[in-house]
């Protein structure tokens, strides 16, 4: 979730916003987007984080965490050869 802040950032600014600008498409204040973007909000709501990505042309989604190898599919793919 540290990425997120970043991500927002670059994402507005990509598409030409101010702070200020995405704010008001999503009736927030600067200050939330600012603490949004420099991952200082403690807790962001769910709906606020998608309200945001979809307004950027995003749409929020949710992927499995990549798992590790067991030793026998290691073993099968020659890994260590």
């Amino acid at each position: 979730m540290d990425d997120l802040g970043p991500l927002i950032k670059r994402l507005r600014q990509d598409a030409g916003l101010t702070q200020s600008q995405l704010a008001e498409r999503h009736g927030m204040s600067r200050a939330t987007i600012s603490g949004i973007e420099n991952n200082t909000v403690p807790e962001i709501g769910i709906r606020k984080v998608a309200a945001i990505l979809e307004g950027l042309g995003y749409e929020l989604t949710a992927v499995p965490n990549r798992r590790r190898k067991t030793l026998d599919e290691l073993k099968a793919g020659n890994v260590h050869e």
